[in-house]
């Protein structure tokens, strides 16, 4: 039986045929080029970000600098390639760009891009490190996957309550950071309002840098108030999202990712993505 809410795509919306084997082998994770395509990607991108982190070495960086700059622009030009694969083999590209690993996967190659207009900005390229969690589609570990999808359920439901704790935390470190000023003064380091708040968040969150300190008798009381409060403080957030983790139900995730956008973290039973509708190849 046709399901009513499924789109309904012209004749010329379907993949071709090479475009629906590329998007068996992209997207896929059971025929062997499928699993041949995740592993060479895995690597590339463990290789990669290796590179990266070792371009950030100075020493490593004077003497091979010549070798991290064409590993960088060899796997760019490489990961831009596959990118583009990818919104060729999904029926709906744009709404591949604007899922989790679309926007990953572009964000992993424009740095080497922009390294022309603004230096430095080339070691972000670690953001492909981020790639590597297609893995738990790769190795089938669904069961991790639902972990997942709980942890970011309880946080999504708990998140206006965090947020009045924040906003009752930021009220609290502007008044005490306000207060320190007109205590300690200059002369303690509480060179302005902003100074003393920059304290006060340090101090609440039992932190303690050590690089302003009370010096009255009066600061010392106050900061040792703030102290025994940030202990409490720290254990509210905690709570609010136990509380809210208690109450989520796990899922069963399937690996597949859909063959028209490409999305992923569909429930087992479900027959049609949750992102755009397409049917879900019931193997």
């Amino acid at each position: 039986m046709r399901n009513p809410n499924k789109p309904k795509f012209n004749e010329g919306d379907e993949l071709s045929p090479w475009r629906e084997s590329l998007n068996t082998i992209i997207f896929g994770a059971e025929t062997w080029p499928a699993k041949l395509f995740d592993v060479v990607l895995i690597i590339c991108i463990l290789i990669s970000v290796l590179s990266v982190m070792l371009g950030s070495v100075e020493s490593l960086n004077v003497k091979y600098s010549v070798v991290f700059l064409y590993i960088e622009w060899f796997f760019t030009a490489l990961f831009t390639v596959e990118y583009f694969l990818r919104l060729i083999s999904v029926r709906r590209p744009l709404m591949y760009c604007r899922s989790f690993f679309g926007i990953v996967d572009f964000l992993s190659i424009i740095p080497t891009y922009l390294s022309f207009l603004i230096p430095g900005v080339k070691y972000m390229l670690v953001i492909r490190v981020m790639r590597l969690l297609r893995i738990f589609r790769i190795l089938k570990l669904s069961e991790y996957l639902s972990e997942s999808h709980v942890l970011l359920e309880a946080l999504n439901k708990s998140r206006h309550k965090i947020l009045v704790f924040l906003y009752t935390v930021c009220t609290l470190v502007v008044l005490f950071g306000s207060l320190m000023y007109v205590v300690e003064g200059s002369a303690s380091g509480f060179t302005s309002i902003p100074k003393g708040v920059y304290w006060a968040i340090v101090t609440l969150t039992t932190v303690g840098y050590g690089d302003i300190a009370p010096q009255t008798p009066w600061g010392q009381l106050i900061a040792a108030m703030i102290m025994i409060m940030g202990y409490g403080i720290i254990a509210v957030p905690t709570g609010i999202y136990s509380a809210e983790l208690i109450k989520v139900n796990k899922p069963d995730i399937n690996n597949d990712a859909c063959p028209d956008c490409g999305s992923t973290g569909h429930d087992f039973d479900a027959s049609f993505c949750k992102f755009c509708g397409h049917e879900l190849d019931e193997e």
